[in-house]
């Protein structure tokens, strides 16, 4: 998928700011084609009084501090637009670090004193709610006695309605924060690096000379989300889906997706009607989802959104993965999010399509048609080329996760290797800038297609690279190697960071270099000598070829690139100085906050293989083996009967002995793990992740691989789980 990044301003595309679709001047408001339940921009401008409306203006796009007369105004104007919609609740909605979101609701109406109700909802009370903060994960930042927690408006994401059974809820989009203001939550360290990002970037405009009228810069995201549908009635039948949103054991079928038939192939009727539904509800509540399609593996497929800001985009993800979760039981289907539900068959990942944009609608990314002069440009390049080969560690540990490491590093997602393809053109600039001397921009020039009925069609003057795990695709950089089933909040968080962190030091070195009295020719040889030399420290992060083979990984060893094959050894990277320094040093996170994080995601990771350990050795148990006896014992009779008729028994001897040493071996895996499960674990979480990876994770793939050989041999009447035939086909 591969979208471009159009012009424009702090809220991306419209449909999250005021209910329009971006584009010529004959596109068709939100509300003309599906019913919006968004508080926009211009209902905000129907509502209020003219001077509120222009200050809650400045304090959305310019961050202006929001006082309490005016909070007091815009809570009655959104509680009488959602009363009037049919809300009788409203909620804080937050993302807590559990990966989720989280919401409690409160209605309008409270006891007047007098026997009767009144509808009451103050600015004190739409800016500012209490949640108990000791119920979340925390990560030591908080006790179980330690329980006082805020959430805060962020009133630069939209306000939406939500409807569901019979109800309607206001919801607030907010941060989350302990009593002593520390970030409990994915989205106050987000708004602190989207903060970041745009002081640094703004002083890399000011050298240029370009930053007039331009009062923030804003990361900008359009994401793209991977699923797989299944009948819902196998989830029921399979504990492992529904405990562990993954299946356990399976054998692999005869036809899964050898033939390359599923891609971009006609969409089923019945997924077809879900996605509609679906693409309905998020409409309905601002999500501007562009994009459908079939996805490789049988049984996956793809929603993409178009770009917004980066908080706005990651509020609009979370808001994608529980409406495709919600809506798919209608149809009596099941929504998979993990990363590698099925085996032998691509996972699922989240492409994040990153780029910078100015309040004023420029795309800092944009490489304009002569790019080898387009020097502000190729600054804002190296800085990426920089922050990405300086902080790899940093960013291959954002997304890490037990369900990640199902799915990076096979022949379907980027390598756990971090690097930055760039394409030929940008690829032979980096080079000239190298030389020293930039001449030249390679051209894309036309294909002809060889028929006169067809158009002679633009080529882009380089090709894509889906192996890479962060490729430059024409004015943006898209990051690959996301999990389907994860924020995007905290990857893009460490982005911003760390991009934030080489600006910084470009802005550093362009002012010292250019003086208090800037010219044209002082900045010229100023830009020029610092792109050689990011480009010589740092080219070693840039790759074009092939991200699978095995000769890339050499190579990367040899330039040094860091590669952490799975979640236990990318996390420590979290603990480093550099990190807590960079954290710090930007007011994203804490050293305790940042400290927190890692021990949160070591112990999601134990407690997630824990759980899927315990329910594979309860499958193999009490479905698996019983099932086995029962075909061990038909083959038995089978002898048996044979032997009584005096009619030769080799082969079904034979298939008897095979089996019988299949489950013996089978139960004896099974033991070993239910044995390593039952071991005391009171070490540090990072040496029982160790353990759970050294020990635990290979016994459950040798049960799981006798259980699929157990699978191929069991007569199909007999076995209890539904199969990979069974539940990737949707019909």
């Amino acid at each position: 998928m591969d979208r471009s990044v159009h012009s424009h301003g702090r809220h991306g595309t419209a449909f999250a700011s005021n209910g329009h679709a971006q584009g010529d001047g004959s596109a068709r408001s939100v509300e003309s084609l599906f019913a919006c339940d968004v508080f926009t921009e211009r209902v905000m401008q129907q509502r209020l009084p003219k001077e509120v409306f222009r200050r809650i203006q400045r304090t959305i796009t310019h961050g202006e501090r929001l006082d309490a007369k005016l909070a007091d105004v815009v809570a009655a104007a959104m509680r009488d637009w959602a009363i009037e919609n049919g809300a009788t609740h409203y909620t804080h909605w937050f993302q807590p670090l559990t990966g989720q979101t989280a919401e409690k609701h409160d209605a309008f109406l409270s006891p007047d004193g007098r026997g009767g109700a009144m509808s009451e909802f103050t600015g004190s009370m739409l800016v500012q709610g209490e949640p108990d903060a000791s119920s979340f994960p925390s990560g030591g930042l908080r006790t179980t006695f330690e329980a006082r927690g805020y959430t805060a408006w962020d009133c630069t994401s939209p306000v939406f309605l939500v409807r569901s059974t019979g109800t309607v809820t206001l919801v607030i989009p907010t941060a989350f924060v302990s009593w002593n203001g520390e970030a409990l939550d994915k989205k106050t360290p987000l708004l602190r690096s989207m903060q970041a990002v745009s002081a640094q970037a703004m002083r890399v405009l000011r050298v240029f000379g370009t930053a007039d009228g331009v009062t923030s810069i804003t990361p900008t995201i359009g994401a793209e989300q991977e699923y797989f549908l299944i009948d819902r009635e196998c989830v029921f039948r399979r504990s492992d889906l529904l405990s562990c949103d993954r299946t356990l054991t399976g054998a692999r079928p005869p036809k899964g997706q050898q033939l390359e038939d599923h891609y971009f192939g006609s969409i089923p009727p019945r997924a077809l009607a879900y996605m509609a539904e679906v693409e309905r509800e998020l409409v309905r509540v601002g999500v501007p989802v562009k994009t459908r399609h079939n996805e490789v593996a049988p049984g996956q497929f793809e929603v993409a959104c178009t770009f917004e800001t980066a908080n706005i985009a990651c509020d609009h993800q979370m808001l994608v993965m529980e409406t495709l979760r919600r809506v798919a039981p209608r149809h009596g289907l099941q929504c998979i999010l993990h990363e590698k539900p099925f085996a032998g068959v691509n996972g699922s990942g989240k492409h994040v399509n990153w780029s910078l944009a100015t309040d004023t609608g420029v795309n800092l990314l944009d490489p304009r048609d002569e790019t080898h002069s387009n020097m502000q440009f190729l600054v804002f390049l190296c800085a990426m080329i920089r922050a990405v080969d300086l902080h790899a560690d940093m960013l291959r540990a954002s997304i890490a996760s037990a369900n990640n490491d199902h799915r990076l590093g096979a022949n379907e997602a980027p390598p756990a290797i971090i690097s930055i393809f760039l394409g030929d053109m940008l690829m032979d600039i980096i080079e000239q800038i190298e030389s020293g001397k930039t001449k030249k921009t390679i051209k894309g020039g036309t294909i002809d297609l060889g028929a006169t009925t067809l158009p002679q069609i633009p080529r882009h003057s380089g090709d894509r690279n889906r192996t890479s795990p962060f490729a430059f695709t024409g004015n943006k950089f898209e990051f690959r190697a996301v999990g389907s089933s994860a924020s995007i909040a905290w990857p893009i968080t460490v982005l911003n960071a760390i991009v934030a962190d080489s600006l910084d030091f470009v802005a550093t070195e362009l002012e010292k270099a250019v003086g208090t009295k800037p010219t044209e020719a002082k900045l010229q040889q100023a830009v020029r000598a610092m792109l050689q030399r990011l480009v010589r420290e740092h080219k070693r992060v840039i790759f074009n070829g092939d991200g699978y083979s095995q000769a890339w990984h050499d190579e990367a060893a040899k330039r040094g690139l860091p590669n952490f094959r799975d979640t236990v050894e990318a996390l420590p990277a979290l603990r480093s100085r550099k990190a807590a320094d960079l954290m710090k040093r930007f007011g994203i996170l804490s050293k305790p906050e940042l400290e927190s994080r890692h021990h949160i995601f070591v112990e999601k990771f134990v407690k997630q293989v824990t759980i899927e350990a315990e329910t594979l050795s309860q499958i193999a148990r009490t479905q698996i083996l019983p099932t086995a006896i029962r075909q061990l014992t038909e083959f038995a009779e089978s002898v048996g009967a044979s032997d009584a008729a005096d009619v030769p028994s080799t082969t079904v001897r034979e298939m008897l002995e095979i089996y019988t040493d299949l489950i013996g071996r089978f139960r004896t895996h099974t033991i070993s793990l239910e044995s390593l499960l039952a071991e005391e674990h009171h070490e540090e979480p990072e040496k029982h992740a160790q353990f759970i990876k050294n020990k635990v994770r290979p016994v459950m793939a040798a049960v799981r691989e006798l259980a699929d050989e157990l699978e191929r041999r069991t007569s199909a009447d007999l076995w209890p789980l539904p199969t990979y035939r069974e539940m990737l086909i949707l019909k």
